[in-house]
């Protein structure tokens, strides 16, 4: 540091030494002519002065020597030495004149040059300022020069430590991922052994329940064949197409009636073994709620929703639940422990209807991003995503294996879909937008709830509608209104804008009955699977319990 300000101040007065030599070096030649100039004019001043004395003193002499009378020679050199004397004079008095004009245009220029030399002077201060201010910038860079040089060294060092890291984590990176094919290998055969073992208890299983629904039916065959012994109609045609347990009743007055969420409940669905009602709301939550003689007692809330839940499934055993909600996502529970145990999420819109799809390993969804997907729970990953062109509102599988979807949709279109293939099969085209769907159960008729106030039936072997059911009074009250058939498929129920529940016979397609206890519009019906109960649900989180009774 001390060297390098030796250096620029020995620079600076080199620099000033040069600017004094080359300064001093122009103006030497008038410097000198001036010197010499003052020099003659001193001389010719003293000369001047002298030849004044010497002129006077003649002028005395000739006074006196006209009064003595001196030769005429005399007087002539007289006059001409006093001529010549006073030509001298005047060539010294224009000589004279001639300086001082010089004299005056060089203290002139002198003056000229002393003001240019200030100015060169001022220059050359705020140029030694810009200098010492450079010089002060240069210090301050080198010493950021050399702290950046440091810090460069140091994190040349921090590179290199993190390239021997990297590339240690690479080496074990690969060695569990290694390891972690061989796992999810070893994974894949106890799965596979698991699925066979599974299997084999569901085939024995199945056997078994068999065994026991055959004595069951038989047992429920001879009863009613007691019992009809006095009807003009035979047990077969009571009993065609579902059975000795599947009968139902028209619900005539309401059984229970209760707050089941804190805002608008817009699902429900009974459980397919016993009298357990699970209800969906706005609040986020789906509850579990047992209803028996006219009384009713909360089961547990399941949680983990993020928005409202828009749509509820059991599975066929009643052990699973399904809740489709607005926060993009959809979510299975187990009844027994109440506990979340898949959580699918892939669309990018509302999912407003969910179904177990055949098995309860599979599940299907449907949005308001325009698609259907399709679930598998083991693997909780989506395997089959069918683009739908439209909002869906409601879906439901037609067969056990769940191969055939049927999909309700905003652009007044109801989707038939074959889960071997990508695209849909056919289309039938109604007059409003579809809010629902619901599956006869021997899976031969299915009716539709539409936007334009109807409901319509539409039998699967033609894809045709075939009944329309309407009335005056009723009014779909929302875009997901729920509509459901009976047990054994000889009513359909639906709410109202109004809060009433209507419901119409299947083949006489006229209104049977109109339910009144809410105070709003009804979002959801549920029949149980047994027949003997109606459910309904408000949009101010009423849950009505009906029956016959």
């Amino acid at each position: 540091m001390t060297a390098f300000s030796d250096n620029w101040k020995n620079s600076i007065l080199s620099q000033l030494q040069e600017r004094n030599r080359r300064e001093t070096d122009l103006f030497q030649d008038l410097v000198n002519e001036h010197t010499k100039i003052f020099e003659s004019y001193n001389t010719i001043h003293s000369e001047n002065i002298q030849l004044s004395i010497q002129i006077e003193k003649l002028r005395n002499l000739g006074r006196g020597g006209l009064g003595s009378n001196n030769s005429s020679l005399g007087d002539i050199r007289y006059q001409e030495k006093i001529q010549h004397l006073e030509q001298k004079l005047l060539n010294q008095a224009e000589e004279l004149t001639e300086l001082h004009r010089r004299k005056g245009e060089n203290s002139q220029q002198i003056i000229d040059l002393n003001a240019l030399v200030q100015e060169k002077d001022k220059i050359i201060a705020s140029k030694d300022v810009i200098l010492a201010d450079n010089a002060a910038k240069i210090c301050s860079l080198q010493a950021e020069i050399s702290m950046l040089q440091k810090f460069k060294t140091e994190l040349q060092y921090l590179n290199d430590t993190l390239r021997d890291e990297h590339q240690a984590l690479q080496l074990l990176f690969t060695s569990l991922e290694d390891k972690l094919r061989e796992a999810q290998k070893e994974n894949r055969d106890l799965a596979d052994r698991f699925v066979k073992y599974k299997a084999k208890d569901a085939d024995r299983m199945n056997e078994e329940n068999d065994n026991f629904l055959k004595k069951r039916y038989a047992k429920m065959q001879k009863e009613i064949e007691e019992a009809c012994k006095d009807t003009k109609g035979s047990p077969e045609e009571l009993t065609e197409g579902y059975g000795p347990l599947c009968t139902s009743s028209l619900p005539t007055k309401i059984n229970v009636k209760f707050d089941a969420h804190e805002g608008e409940v817009s699902a429900v669905k009974w459980s397919p073994l016993d009298r357990i009602l699970a209800t969906g709301g706005a609040d986020r939550k789906l509850k579990l709620w047992e209803v028996c003689k006219g009384v009713y007692e909360s089961k547990g809330t399941l949680v983990g929703s993020n928005a409202g839940v828009m749509a509820i499934d059991f599975d066929t055993s009643g052990s699973l639940i399904l809740g489709a909600s607005n926060d993009y996502a959809t979510r299975v529970w187990t009844i027994s422990d109440q506990r979340l145990r898949h959580t699918l999420t892939g669309h990018s819109g509302k999912v407003m209807a969910a179904k177990f799809l055949g098995e309860a390993s599979k599940v299907v969804t449907g949005s308001h991003d325009r698609t259907l997907k399709i679930w598998d729970l083991r693997s909780r990953a989506c395997i089959e995503t069918k683009f739908a062109g439209s909002s869906c509102n409601d879906l439901v599988t037609v067969d056990s294996a769940g191969s055939i979807i049927i999909s309700g949709h905003f652009d007044k279109s109801i989707r038939f879909w074959d889960s071997r293939s990508e695209s849909s099969a056919n289309n039938v085209l109604l007059n409003g937008k579809v809010t629902s769907l619901d599956l006869s159960r021997d899976a031969k008729y299915l009716v539709c709830c539409v936007r334009d106030d109807t409901l319509k039936l539409l039998d699967l072997r033609m894809n045709q509608v075939v009944t329309l059911f309407t009335c005056d009074g009723f009014k779909v009250g929302c875009d997901y209104s729920r509509a459901t058939f009976s047990p054994n498929g000889q009513y359909v129920a639906v709410g109202s804008a109004d809060g009433s529940v209507y419901i119409w016979g299947v083949n006489s397609a006229k209104v049977e009955s109109i339910l009144k206890e809410h105070n709003n519009a009804v979002s959801a019906t549920a029949w149980h699977s047994f027949g003997t109960f109606l459910a309904s649900v408000d949009r101010s989180r009423k849950v009505a319990v009906w029956s016959d009774i």
